[in-house]
């Protein structure tokens, strides 16, 4: 546990100079506050984590980096989710303008995709989530990472990592809340029966976390819409790749069992 209350401090560099975060780090030990967590967030930025037991010692802090012409302070707040994970990765989320549900990664960002992910799968209230993908851009692979990070078990509904998983029915002790159901929008479209789509439905109603891979081919043969999603997950390979949704492995020439 920290002792006080934490905070996300963000500066950008002006004139970077020796011992310039040391003069930095020294203020804030000065002031008594605690730094958990400092790492560099973009081009000339530094992002901390830190704690203080009484917002006068942030006010004191704020109050001295302002006569400083070497540094300015771009953000202070208690942190989110996407500022402790800017720390520990040292870059930030990349999030569509348009859709701020929607969050963008790279392939070389794959363990800053999992961390997040994981993130939302401890948190206590159940989230619908959708992640697109070109095939074998890792985006199973993924869940699987999160959900052991989170210590959650997944269940595949549908899927193409293992043959091809078109499941019909649960046991009890499947529809736990411990578990991570994964459903893949192409395999159900182009496989599932009635009972499996029953089964989907039965799942989308428990109080449970939902990944959905391929979320445009499961709107458009399902009764939800995109506004029922929580997060839009994007991963490529990199940043100029189009993500073609609702690719048709039974009309292509990617082998089913890369479809993932």
């Amino acid at each position: 546990m920290t002792d006080g209350k934490e905070w996300y401090i963000e500066y950008e560099i002006h004139r970077n100079r020796p011992g310039l975060l040391g003069d930095v780090s020294s203020l804030l030990g000065m002031l008594k506050i605690n730094i958990l967590t400092i790492n560099g967030v973009d081009h000339e930025r530094r992002g901390l984590l830190v704690s203080a037991r009484e917002d006068s010692q942030i006010e004191r802090f704020l109050a001295i980096v302002k006569t400083m012409e070497t540094i300015h302070l771009t953000k202070v707040r208690p942190p989110t989710l996407s500022d402790r994970l800017a720390v520990r990765h040292g870059r930030y989320i990349k999030r569509d303008t348009g859709d701020r549900k929607t969050f963008r990664f790279i392939r070389e960002e794959i363990g800053l995709l999992v961390d997040f992910m994981a993130e939302l799968f401890k948190r206590p209230e159940h989230s619908l989530i959708g992640i697109r993908g070109m095939p074998r851009v890792g985006k199973s692979e993924s869940v699987i990472a999160a959900s052991v990070s989170a210590n959650k078990r997944w269940i595949f509904v549908s899927s193409t990592l293992l043959k091809q998983t078109v499941r019909t029915r649960l046991s009890d002790e499947e529809r736990s809340a411990d578990h991570i159901f994964v459903i893949d929008g192409v395999v159900s479209k182009r496989r599932g029966s009635e009972s499996h789509w029953s089964l989907v439905r039965q799942i989308m109603r428990l109080p449970v976390t939902k990944v959905i891979e391929h979320p445009d081919s499961f709107v458009r043969e399902s009764e939800y819409t995109m506004d029922d999603f929580d997060y839009i997950l994007e991963l490529r390979n990199d940043r100029n790749e189009k993500i073609i949704e609702g690719n048709d492995p039974f009309n292509s020439d990617i082998p089913w069992s890369d479809f993932n």
